[in-house]
């Protein structure tokens, strides 16, 4: 069952749904988990790595209307980020997003300690995924989420990240086979 939307919601998602290959959106079957996922635990602070034109962000943020929360997203390209913000903007969910612009390694760097996130969606370089999980660990609360995609398509590039998560007794974790793949650990 997918989630309801509003017409304008479902309109510039389909419009975001044709433009996948271009700007290497998830496909809307993962989308579907991660506002799920969001619903499920309950989730108040969510941080995206790789923010694009913003269509994951919108899964994320509709979610997040609902729990009372609220996401912070890092995209590197400026162009990017501007079309995600409209996007938000148009889906009448920015003002529950935070858009930070830059390496998401230093932005996650410049996070003061206090900053705590309870669900992550990784989805950016896949190559930083093991330095984001490193420099975001401190930042998760107890019975955090957090969902990496590409793990199954990009498997050679993201080993070492699911090798740090495998080695780590903190966290449970999974690999769901959606297209493109995803690893879902929880930190108990």
């Amino acid at each position: 069952m997918d989630i309801e939307m509003d017409d304008i919601t479902a309109s510039v998602m389909a419009e975001l749904e044709k433009t996948q290959k271009d700007f290497w959106n998830i496909p809307r079957k993962t989308g579907v988990l991660l506002n799920m996922f969001i619903k499920m635990m309950n989730a108040k602070n969510a941080l995206e790595i790789g923010t694009s034109n913003g269509y994951s962000g919108l899964w994320l943020s509709k979610a997040l209307k609902i729990t009372g929360g609220h996401l912070t997203t890092i995209e590197f390209y400026e162009k990017r980020q501007s079309i995600a913000i409209e996007n938000f903007k148009k889906c009448g969910v920015d003002d529950i997003i935070t858009p930070l612009q830059g390496s998401a390694c230093d932005v996650i760097r410049s996070f003061p300690e206090d900053k705590k996130f309870d669900f992550v969606f990784i989805d950016a370089s896949k190559r930083e995924y093991v330095d984001y999980f490193n420099l975001i660990k401190p930042h998760l609360t107890p019975k955090s989420m957090l969902v990496a995609d590409n793990i199954i398509s990009h498997a050679e590039k993201v080993q070492t990240f699911v090798d740090a998560v495998d080695k780590d007794c903190e966290f449970q974790y999974d690999i769901v086979e959606v297209p493109g793949g995803i690893l879902v650990a929880y930190r108990g």
